[in-house]
C-alpha cells in the first residue's frame, strides 16, 4: 500500500479497547465514559480486519488500547494473529501495554508469538506512580515486568516526558532500564482529548531533556529502527537504546509507515488528524468481507501528508484532537 506522498503503510496498529485500569492524568479524565459494547468491533471483527491490511502488505501489528490485556477473550485473538508469523506473512506481532496484567499473561503472549512489548511507565517512584496514573500500583507492574522477562519477552519502557513530574528522574530511568537489559523511549505529551488540566504548563520538548541528558550520559548514533516513530540513540554507559518521539517539537511526518484501526472499527491515516473511514459499517455490511479491500485502498489514498499537533501556552486548553489516545490507540 502506497500513500498519495510515496510512502509504503506496512504498520497497522489496532486498538482492541478503549477501556483501561489506569486513569493517567496526561491521557484521559478521572470519570471516563466508555464506549457501549455494541459499538466496539468484535475480536472475529478485529482479526478479520487485520487480516485483510496483512494480505496488503502490512508486515507488523501492534495491538494497544486503552490497555488491550483487559480485553475479554484477547489472548484468543493474539493467537489467531500469531498465526501469520508462523506463516511467514507478518513479521513482527507486538503490545502496548501498561504492565498491570503482564504477570497473567506474559506465558501466553510469548506462545502465541509475540517476542517485544511497549510498557508503558512514567516514574520508579510508587507514590508519583499511583498519581499519575491514579489507579496503577507499581509493585503490580513491576511483577509484571519480572514475569514478561522470565518469560523471554524484550521490554521496552515508554515514559511521558512530563515538565515538573518526571524531568528530575531521567538519570534514574536510563539507569535502571540498563541495569535490566531494556530500551528505554521518551514521548512529548500529545493534545489529545480533554483532561483535568492544562497541557501547555506541563509539556515539555525532548530537545531540551536530551540536553540535560547528555551532561551524563554519552549516546551515540545508531541506526537501529522497529518501524515506528522513535529516533533512537545508544547510551554507551549501559549499551542500551535510547528513544525520543517528538510529535510537537520535531515531527516524524515524512516517514510515517503506519495507519490505526481503533476498536469502533474506524481507521484513522493520521493520530492527529480527524479524518477516518468506517471499517466497523463495512464489515458488517452485506458480503462486507469482499468489499474490504476497495475501502482499505480508498483510505490509503487518503492519508494526509503531516500532523496537526500543537501545544500553545497563549491558547485554551482545547485538544489539538478531541478522542482521547485510549480511543485511538495509544
Amino acid at each position: 500500500m502506497i500513500d498519495p506522498f510515496g510512502r509504503a503503510v506496512n504498520y497497522l496498529r489496532v486498538s482492541v479497547t478503549d477501556r483501561c485500569d489506569f486513569r493517567c492524568t496526561y491521557c484521559m479524565s478521572e470519570n471516563m465514559t466508555f464506549l457501549p459494547k455494541k459499538d466496539v468491533l468484535s475480536l472475529e471483527e478485529l482479526e478479520l480486519i487485520t487480516a485483510a491490511f496483512i494480505r496488503k502488505g502490512v508486515r507488523k501489528v501492534r495491538l494497544t488500547g486503552g490497555e488491550p490485556l483487559v480485553r475479554k477473550g484477547i489472548i484468543e485473538l493474539i493467537r489467531s494473529l500469531g498465526r501469520y508469523i508462523d506463516s511467514g506473512e507478518l513479521d513482527e506481532l507486538t503490545l502496548t501495554t501498561n504492565g498491570s496484567q503482564l504477570a497473567k499473561y506474559s506465558d501466553d503472549l510469548y506462545a502465541a508469538g509475540v517476542r517485544r512489548l511497549n510498557v508503558s511507565m512514567d516514574t520508579l517512584d510508587a507514590k508519583r506512580f499511583n498519581e499519575i496514573t491514579r489507579w496503577g500500583n507499581l509493585d503490580k507492574v513491576m511483577a509484571g515486568l519480572d514475569a514478561a522477562q522470565n518469560a523471554g519477552l524484550k521490554i521496552k519502557i515508554n515514559a511521558v516526558a512530563v515538565r515538573g513530574v518526571n524531568d528530575h528522574e531521567t538519570d534514574e530511568l536510563i539507569r535502571w532500564t540498563g541495569s535490566r537489559d531494556m530500551d528505554i523511549t521518551f514521548i512529548e505529551t500529545m493534545p489529545m482529548g480533554s483532561i483535568d488540566e492544562r497541557r501547555s504548563s506541563r509539556f515539555l520538548p525532548l530537545s531540551e531533556l536530551k540536553e540535560t541528558i547528555m551532561k551524563n550520559w554519552t549516546l551515540n548514533p545508531t541506526d537501529y529502527k522497529t518501524g515506528g516513530p522513535s529516533d533512537y540513540m545508544t547510551v554507551q554507559e549501559t549499551g542500551n537504546r535510547i528513544g525520543f518521539i517528538t510529535p510537537l517539537s520535531h515531527n516524524f511526518c515524512e516517514s510515517c509507515n503506519r495507519v490505526r484501526l481503533t476498536c469502533t472499527g474506524m481507521l484513522y491515516m493520521c493520530l492527529g488528524q480527524e479524518d477516518s473511514a468506517n471499517l466497523k459499517d463495512v464489515i458488517r455490511s452485506e458480503n462486507g468481507i469482499y468489499k474490504l479491500d476497495g475501502a482499505i485502498d480508498e483510505a490509503i489514498g487518503r492519508k494526509p501528508k503531516g500532523h496537526d499537533f500543537v501545544i500553545d501556552r497563549n491558547s485554551d486548553n482545547s485538544p489539538a484532537v478531541p478522542r482521547h489516545m485510549s480511543v485511538t490507540g495509544g
